[in-house]
């Protein structure tokens, strides 16, 4: 929901940007507007790729230890490492109830 709305305003203030550029109104205002547009519209598309588990087969991730609930699905976490390319991996390792929490 947030992230349409996000990228309905982005649209909106590029398209509005560029009018008022067209129309040779207020120039400062016209470039915000659609430098701003086009920084939401990027941060949107390239937040896509993170925080998504690997589907390398080869990646040999190790347990770090490391578990949470996390506040969003309210399940537990656990985080893992690969050594070889540094890249930390959270897994979903189950329901976030009080017995599972991490001691």
């Amino acid at each position: 929901m947030l992230r349409r709305a996000l990228i309905a305003y982005a649209v909106l203030a590029v398209l509005v940007g560029a009018v008022l550029l067209s129309a040779g109104a207020v120039a400062q205002l016209a470039v915000y507007l659609v430098l701003n547009g086009v920084v939401i519209l990027a941060a949107l598309v390239f937040e896509r790729g993170r925080y998504r588990p690997s589907l390398d087969p080869t990646a040999r991730s190790e347990r770090t230890g490391e578990r949470f609930i996390d506040p969003v699905t309210k399940r537990l976490v656990e985080v893992r490492y690969d050594p070889r390319t540094g890249k930390r991996e959270y897994v979903d390792v189950g329901p976030g109830d009080d017995a599972a929490r991490p001691t």
